[in-house]
């Protein structure tokens, strides 16, 4: 089932060397062996005009179809466009990839994504990658799973997530959980959060609370706003200001620059408490703003995207949309999985194999309850941008991954 070094090295000499990067790890996996512990990583119509790859006519020995579900019109439509170049260009970079992609328009609509995997698995699709939207990946993915077909799909709602539904994404419990645990190991201890009152709201909190009580922490304080409400963030920060005194960690995981700003204003110390986040940080008025300089928030590095920005960049003349390299690691690893592990390829067991697999933003490995697991870096705010004072780990035996 798994091949031997030499073979993989072979393999890896053919691939253009902008992609063995990004292979290399997905390959590592197949060659750990299937037991790995933690190593080095009803009917349906088709919508219209939804297939937008060409028939290739009859499969070689050994080819897979692949399907890429995305929203091509309506609701999504430029990131869903984004992300289909993402995907082609993973097969392009891949080098004699042995995989037909089979591309289909959902529509942006739950309805559109099982209309569209219904119609890929009719045309042989032997995994589902996407869609993006969470109800349509609950759609498409009880067609996937009736057909038993597996899915990689790219919502951040883990709620979403299934057994053979597989979540590619960048999950918000991932993050906080990188942050808290960073934040306790270098002496934090009490904790007090701000948090939107809105879904993602709700799914940072009970990650934060897990994530602090796993730790050894304690939250002091916890307050809740209307996203959008002015007069309630700043109640919400003036409770902080006054129930957290002995608080030595603030986290602030949306609205960053105006919520820091009214702490500092409310004789917050942000020196002393310092404030956490998470992905969202990652954006230029955050890293831009004085009031959040000094805090820290969990994020993949940015060596990786940043390569990835430039080729994207000079093959379509525009930047991609930050999700484009989950539509890329989908295709680019259903490609190294067809062409390494045969028949076992998409079998649960070679897709959640614990070393994981390497993609554009690091490490990742899917779990069996369809979630999955990112190797992160902590940063830190600053004139310039954000410095790493925490790199990713390389593999899930190290930082306790």
């Amino acid at each position: 089932m798994f091949f031997a070094k030499t073979s993989v090295a072979s393999f890896l000499s053919r691939l253009p060397r902008m992609a063995v990067v990004a292979s290399a790890f997905a390959l590592s996996a197949c060659i750990s062996g299937g037991s790995g512990g933690s190593g080095s990583p009803g009917n349906l119509a088709a919508p219209s005009g939804s297939i937008t790859s060409e028939p290739l006519g009859t499969l070689a020995p050994g080819a897979s179809k692949v399907a890429l579900i995305l929203p091509l019109s309506g609701n999504g439509a430029q990131t869903g466009q984004s992300m289909k170049n993402a995907g082609e260009m993973a097969l392009a970079e891949f080098n004699n990839p042995n995989v037909q992609l089979i591309v289909k328009d959902d529509g942006g609509s739950p309805q559109g994504a099982a209309m569209a995997t219904q119609a890929a698995i009719g045309e042989g699709a032997e995994i589902i990658l996407g869609p993006i939207f969470a109800q349509s990946v609950v759609t498409a993915g009880d067609v996937a799973r009736r057909a038993n077909i597996p899915m990689l799909a790219f919502s951040t709602d883990a709620g979403a997530a299934k057994n053979g539904v597989y979540l590619l994404s960048f999950l918000p419990q991932t993050e906080v959980e990188r942050i808290v645990s960073h934040a306790v190991r270098n002496g934090r201890r009490s904790f007090a959060a701000i948090l939107p009152e809105d879904g993602y709201g709700t799914v940072v909190e009970g990650a934060f609370q897990e994530a602090v009580a796993k730790n050894g922490g304690r939250v002091v304080t916890l307050e809740r706003y209307a996203n959008g409400d002015a007069g309630q963030m700043k109640a919400a920060v003036q409770r902080v200001a006054q129930a957290a005194r002995g608080a030595d960690a603030i986290f602030v995981p949306d609205n960053a620059p105006e919520i820091a700003q009214a702490l500092s204003a409310a004789g917050v110390d942000l020196r002393r408490a310092v404030l956490l986040g998470t992905g969202l940080w990652d954006d230029p008025a955050t890293l831009n703003s004085p009031a959040v300089a000094g805090g820290l928030f969990a994020a993949p590095e940015s060596t990786g995207w940043n390569s990835f920005s430039q080729r994207y960049q000079s093959r379509y003349g525009q930047m991609p949309v930050r999700t484009a390299t989950l539509a890329y690691d989908a295709v680019l690893l259903a490609a190294a999985l067809t062409n390494t592990q045969g028949p076992a390829r998409f079998q649960a067991n070679t897709l959640t194999n614990p070393s994981g697999f390497q993609g554009v933003d690091g490490i990742f490995r899917l779990k069996s309850s369809g979630t999955n697991e990112r190797g992160l870096a902590v940063m830190r705010v600053q004139p310039g941008g954000a410095q790493t004072v925490a790199p990713a780990p390389k593999s899930f035996g190290q930082a306790g991954l």
